[in-house]
C-alpha cells in the first residue's frame, strides 16, 4: 500500500528537473557586444589648427536601442585597450561606451599636453560631438547626448576637466586623480603651496618616462599594479603590442629622445624642475592649467570621487579638495576611499564597477528601479580573512555625509619627547624610505607591504603613552613642530642648490659653483638668482635664496607602534613633506598636516610622530646640515568619524537561528525516537536473539527486494541464510543492522525493534559486503580505532580473543594495504567479534580463505554459538553451510521458501541411488532449479 504513491513522487521530481533544464537552456543569455574601431579626426591647439587622429572603439549597448553613453578614459601611458574590459561590462549593462587613446598614446597622433584645455579637453568635446551623431546614443537635445565620463588617474582628470568645459556632460566618476597637479608633485604639508613644496621626483620621473619615445615600457598603472578600471592607475595597463607596431623604425631625433611624445613646453618644464628640484612659477601655472583648481565653480554635475587609500602620488587630500570645490556649486558629490591606488592594494574591481554603475544608473538612465545606491561617504576597511577561503575581506563603512579630512571630531593625543638633533646628509644619501613608487603593485598589488625605514641620525620621534582604548583615525592629523638650524652643521656658502639627484656642478672649476638654473647661468654663493625662476638655493638648501634665511626640508609621518618586538607600521606608507623657512640663528614653528589615512590603533599601541630629513621618493637639499627638532605643542590632534558605520563581521541573524532550530528539531526527534524505542520493546522476546516479522523492502523501481519475510533465530543457533543472487539476503541483513529502513514489517533483537542508532545494536557484531579498513594503518591499529569509535570501555573489547580468531600473527603490525584478500577477510571477522557480541552476522565469511582456514573458521563459529551466542551466516558455499550451520532459512525472489534445521531439510529429500541427500540438492529443489 505504501508503494502506491511512489510513481507520483518520481513524476514530480522528473517534472522539476525538466523545468529546470528547460529554463537553463531557454533563459536568454546576455547579447554579445562587438566593438567598432574608429579613427576620429579632431582639431585642437590654442588656435584650433592642429589636426589629430584619435584611435577609438565604440561599444553599442547590449540589447540595442538608444542608451546613455559613457566615455571611458585610460590612465597615463595606457591606451583604449587598457579599458576594454570595463567598457564591455558597461555595454552589457545597457550603456553605449566610447574608449579612445588620448593624443600621444597608443595609435593616436599628437603630443601629450597633460589634459590641457587647449588640447585633450578640446579632443573630448569633439568626442562628445561624435557620439551625439550615433543612432545608438540617447539625446537630451540635438547635439546633446546623455553622457557620463569615467576614468582613473590621467583619465579621471580629463573627466573633471571636460565637465568644467562642456556643459553637455551629465555625470562623472573620476578615480585616483588630482585636484592640483602642481600641489601633487610639489607638496608642502604646511599649506604654503607648491612653489615652496618638495619635489616628488620619483613619481614625476615615472610619469615622464611613460611618455618617452619608446613604446616597450608599461604604463604607470602597469608599474603600480593590475589595471582593471580602478586599481593603481585604473585602465592604464600596457598598450597592446599593435598600438604602435605600424610606426616605422626610423632613427630618433635628439628632440624625440629628450622629450619623447610630450609637447616641447611640457618637456622643457619637466627638465628644469627635475634638475633643480624646485617648482618655478611657470611650472606651477602650466600644471594648474591641467587641474580642476583652475576651473573653480565650473564643475556643476553629479560626481562620484573614488580615491585610493594606498596612493603616495595622488593621496586622499586631492579627492577632498575636488569634493569641496564641486559641493560648493550645489552639485551632488559622493566620496569613497577604497583599497587601492597607485601604490597597489586590492583594487576592488567589482565593487568599483558596482558603484560606478549605480551612479550612472541614477543620473544617466533616470528610470524606475535605478535608485542611487551610493553612500555620501564610504571607506573600505580590513575585515580580516574569510574563514573558508582565507582570502582578505573588505568591509565598507558608510556615512550619510562627507565631512572632509578633519572628520566629525578631533581628539588631541598627548605626545612627548625631547628636542632632537637630526642630520640632513650630503646629497640626500642614504635616504629614509616611506614607500617606493611603483613597487607596491609589482610586489603583488594586494599585499600591504611595510617598507618604511628611517635612517639612524636622520629621524626625530615623539611618542604617545600606550592607548587605553581603541582609536580609529579617519582623515588628516595635525601636529605643531619647532625647527632650528644648528650652527656649524652645514657647508659654507657656495655649495649647490637642491638638485634632483644630489649631484654637484662645479661650473667649470670656478671657486663659486653654479646653481641649478633652468638656462645653465651661474649664480653667486649668496643665491642672487630668484628661486621662482630656477635660481640657486643657499648653502643650507634654501629654496628662496633670501639672505639670512634657510629652508628646512622634513618629512612627517604618523606611526602605529605595537611594541619593541614588532616594527612600527606606517599606514599605507604615506608621508607629509614640509619645507619650513628658518631665520638665521633662530627657530621657526609650523603646523604640519599629516597624511590622510583611515587606520585603527589598537589598545596598548602608541602613536609616534616622526620627522626625517630625507625620503627616497623626493628631492632633498644637496648640502649637509644639522637641525634641531622639537614639539611646539605637546599633542597630535587626530580626526575621528563617529558617523561612519562599519558592517558587522558577525554571521547573519539566521546563522544563529538555524542552530537553535536544529537543536529543537533534534530534541524533538530524540524524544520521539526514545518514545518509539520504549514503546517498541517487547519484554516477552528478551531471550530471543532475532525475530523478523512481515519484513518488506522495495527497490526504487517498485520491485520487491524482500517480500513479507518472517523467521526467528534462537540462542545457540548457527543459522545459514541461503538464496541465489537477488534473493534479498543482503537487503535483509542491512535492515537487520539498522542501515536501511524497511517499508513494512519489523526486526527485533532481544525484544527491541531495530531502528538507526538503537542501543540494542551494541549487542550485534556484523561483517557485511566486504571489509573496509584504513589502508595506511596496521591491522591492530584498525581494530583499536574501530573500538574507540564505539565509545565503550577497552576491557569490553576482548582483543585477545578476536586477534586469536584472526590468526594474523606478526602481520597485525603491518599496514593493511599489504594484506591479501584472505587476510583482510580474517581481520574483518575479528573486528565483527570484538566485544563478543550476543548476535554475530557474517556475510560470506569464508570468501578468500584457503581450505585449512575455512575449516578453522567453521570450528570457531560452532564453538562461538555453543557458548550461548547466536550466529547468522550468509553464504553460497552450501557444503560448508551444511557442515557449519544448525539451522537454515532459504529465500528466493524476496520471499521465504522454507526455514528449519539442516537435518530436517536433508530428511525431506528421498535418497537417490542409495546415496544420502546433500544440502545443495535440497536447495536446488526448493528454488526450482532441479525441475
Amino acid at each position: 500500500m505504501k508503494l502506491a504513491g511512489r510513481p507520483a513522487t518520481w513524476i514530480a521530481v522528473a517534472a522539476v528537473l525538466v523545468i529546470g533544464v528547460a529554463t537553463w537552456l531557454l533563459w536568454p543569455s546576455a547579447p554579445q557586444v562587438r566593438a567598432q574601431d574608429q579613427m576620429i579626426q579632431v582639431l585642437d591647439g590654442p588656435g584650433d589648427d592642429q589636426r589629430v587622429t584619435l584611435d577609438a572603439s565604440f561599444f553599442p549597448p547590449a540589447g540595442g536601442g538608444r542608451a546613455p553613453v559613457v566615455l571611458l578614459a585610460h590612465g597615463f601611458g595606457g591606451s583604449k585597450q587598457s579599458v576594454r574590459e570595463p567598457a564591455l561590462r558597461l555595454a552589457q549593462e545597457g550603456y553605449a561606451v566610447l574608449t579612445w587613446s588620448a593624443r600621444g598614446f597608443g595609435r593616436s597622433t599628437g603630443q601629450i599636453a597633460l589634459n590641457s584645455p587647449d588640447y585633450e579637453v578640446k579632443d573630448v568635446r569633439q568626442l562628445v560631438d561624435w557620439v551625439a551623431k550615433r543612432p545608438e546614443v540617447q539625446l537630451d537635445a540635438n547635439g546633446d547626448p546623455r553622457v557620463g565620463i569615467a576614468g582613473g588617474s590621467y583619465g579621471g582628470a580629463i573627466a573633471l576637466m571636460a565637465a568644467a568645459h562642456d556643459s553637455r556632460i551629465d555625470a562623472i566618476v573620476p578615480q585616483i586623480t588630482w585636484y592640483d597637479l602642481a600641489d601633487a608633485l610639489f607638496p608642502n604639508a604646511t599649506g604654503q603651496g607648491p612653489q615652496s613644496g618638495v619635489f616628488k621626483r620619483m613619481w614625476a620621473g615615472l610619469f615622464f618616462s611613460r611618455g618617452g619615445p619608446t613604446s616597450a615600457g608599461p604604463a604607470i598603472g602597469a608599474v603600480t599594479g593590475p589595471i582593471t578600471g580602478a586599481a593603481a592607475d585604473p585602465g592604464s595597463g600596457p598598450a597592446s603590442p599593435g598600438d604602435r607596431a605600424a610606426r616605422p623604425a626610423v632613427p630618433l631625433t635628439a628632440e624625440e629622445v629628450r622629450c619623447g611624445r610630450f609637447l616641447p613646453e611640457i618637456c622643457d618644464m619637466y627638465q628644469q624642475v627635475a634638475e633643480t628640484g624646485q617648482a618655478t612659477a611657470s611650472a606651477v601655472e602650466t600644471l594648474r592649467r591641467s587641474s580642476p583648481i583652475s576651473v573653480p565653480g565650473k564643475i556643476k554635475i553629479p560626481t562620484l570621487l573614488l580615491q585610493g587609500q594606498r596612493d603616495s602620488l595622488f593621496p586622499l587630500g586631492q579627492a577632498d579638495a575636488n569634493a569641496k570645490a564641486i559641493a560648493a556649486t550645489g552639485a551632488p558629490v559622493d566620496v569613497a576611499w577604497f583599497d587601492g591606488g597607485h601604490d597597489g592594494g586590492n583594487g576592488e574591481v567589482d565593487w568599483i564597477h558596482e558603484e560606478t554603475l549605480g551612479w550612472f544608473d541614477h543620473y544617466l538612465k533616470k528610470s524606475a528601479g535605478t535608485g542611487q545606491t551610493n553612500s555620501a561617504f564610504t571607506v573600505t576597511r580590513d575585515g580580516g580573512r574569510d574563514p573558508g577561503t582565507r582570502r582578505p575581506v573588505q568591509l565598507h563603512a558608510t556615512a550619510a555625509r562627507y565631512a572632509g579630512l578633519s572628520g566629525t571630531g578631533q581628539t588631541p593625543v598627548p605626545i612627548s619627547g625631547p628636542e632632537q638633533q637630526v642630520a640632513s646628509p650630503p646629497g640626500g644619501s642614504p635616504s629614509s624610505i616611506s614607500a617606493v613608487p611603483g613597487f607596491g603593485g609589482l610586489a603583488g598589488g594586494s599585499a600591504n607591504l611595510n617598507l618604511s625605514v628611517d635612517m639612524a641620525g636622520q629621524s626625530a620621534g615623539f611618542d604617545s603613552a600606550p592607548l587605553t582604548a581603541p582609536l580609529q583615525v579617519t582623515g588628516s592629523s595635525t601636529v605643531k613642530v619647532r625647527v632650528s638650524v644648528e650652527p656649524g652643521g652645514s657647508s659654507p656658502a657656495g655649495t649647490t642648490g637642491a638638485t634632483g639627484d644630489g649631484s654637484e656642478d662645479t661650473g667649470g672649476g670656478s671657486e663659486t659653483t653654479t646653481g641649478a638654473t633652468g638656462d645653465g647661468s651661474e649664480t653667486t654663493a649668496a643665491g642672487s638668482g630668484d628661486a621662482a625662476e630656477g635660481g640657486e638655493a643657499s648653502a643650507g638648501g634654501s629654496g628662496d635664496g633670501k639672505a639670512g634665511q634657510r629652508d628646512v626640508t622634513l618629512f612627517a609621518k604618523l606611526y602605529d607602534v605595537a611594541g619593541d618586538a614588532q616594527a612600527p607600521i606606517l599606514p599605507e606608507g604615506l608621508v607629509a613633506p614640509v619645507k619650513i623657512t628658518v631665520p638665521e640663528g633662530g627657530s621657526a614653528e609650523a603646523t604640519v598636516t599629516l597624511p590622510a589615512i583611515d587606520h585603527g590603533f589598537d589598545v596598548g599601541h602608541r602613536l609616534r610622530v616622526a620627522f626625517t630629513t630625507t625620503d627616497l621618493g623626493y628631492s632633498t637639499p644637496a648640502a649637509p646640515a644639522v637641525y634641531k627638532i622639537g614639539l611646539a605643542s605637546p599633542a597630535v590632534t587626530v580626526p575621528t568619524y563617529a558617523a561612519l558605520r562599519t558592517p558587522s563581521t558577525a554571521p547573519a541573524w539566521w546563522t544563529w537561528v538555524l542552530p537553535l532550530v536544529s537543536l529543537v528539531a533534534a530534541a524533538v526527534l530524540l524524544l520521539a525516537g526514545r518514545r518509539r524505542m520504549r514503546d517498541d520493546h517487547d519484554p516477552a522476546l528478551d531471550s530471543v536473539p532475532l525475530r523478523i516479522n512481515g519484513l518488506t523492502k522495495a527497490y526504487g523501481n517498485g520491485e520487491l527486494a524482500v517480500n513479507d519475510l518472517s523467521f526467528t533465530v534462537e540462542h545457540g543457533q548457527v543459522l545459514g541464510l541461503l538464496g541465489p543472487n537477488g534473493a534479498g539476503k543482503t537487503t535483509t541483513l542491512r535492515m537487520l543492522m539498522g542501515l536501511i529502513h524497511p517499508d513494512a514489517g519489523e526486526v527485533r533483537i532481544f525484544g527491541h525493534r531495530v531502528v538507526p542508532g538503537a542501543p540494542v545494536l551494541s549487542r550485534l557484531g556484523s561483517f557485511v559486503e566486504g571489509p573496509g579498513f584504513l589502508p595506511h594503518m596496521s591491522g591492530r591499529d584498525n581494530l583499536e580505532l574501530y573500538w574507540k569509535a564505539t565509545g565503550r570501555p577497552t576491557d569490553d573489547a576482548h582483543f585477545a580473543e578476536a586477534l586469536e580468531i584472526a590468526g594474523l600473527g606478526k602481520a597485525l603490525e603491518r599496514a593493511v594495504r599489504t594484506y591479501s584478500q584472505g587476510m583482510r577477510q580474517r581481520l574483518a571477522i575479528a573486528q565483527a567479534m570484538l566485544g563478543l557480541p550476543d548476535l554475530l552476522v557474517l556475510d560470506e565469511p569464508t570468501n578468500g580463505l584457503d581450505p585449512p582456514q575455512i575449516r578453522e573458521m567453521r570450528e570457531v563459529l560452532i564453538r562461538y554459538a555453543a557458548q550461548g551466542r547466536t550466529v547468522i551466516v550468509s553464504s553460497h558455499l552450501l557444503a560448508e553451510v551444511e557442515q557449519t550451520c544448525s539451522h537454515v532459512v532459504v529465500m528466493h525472489r524476496g520471499k521465504l521458501i522454507t526455514a528449519g534445521t539442516v537435518s530436517e531439510l536433508l530428511r525431506s529429500r528421498t535418497p537417490v541411488n542409495g546415496a544420502g541427500p546433500r544440502l545443495e540438492d535440497v536447495f536446488l529443489d526448493l528454488i526450482g532449479e532441479n525441475a
